[in-house]
């Protein structure tokens, strides 16, 4: 089995285990990127997995403490 690419929130919030409302309010504040396909909204694996090891030890519920994943251009 390959492993995806991309995942909702829901999936990666349970691949992660943060709350799916944690995780989409780390969205709202523009925290982790994601991809938008018309209503459904995609966050990329590999982008998920580099803002876990960004955030390590940090409260993802203190916004104050969180580090945004910011993309190249």
């Amino acid at each position: 089995m390959t492993e995806k690419i991309a995942m909702t929130v829901d999936e990666a919030a349970d691949i992660s285990g943060i709350g799916r409302n944690t995780l989409r309010q780390l969205i709202r504040w523009k925290m982790m990127p994601t991809l938008k396909v018309g209503r459904k909204v995609l966050i990329r694996t590999e982008d998920l997995n580099r803002f876990l090891e960004l955030n390590r030890n940090s409260n993802l519920r203190n916004q104050a403490e969180v580090h945004p994943l910011r993309l190249l251009n």
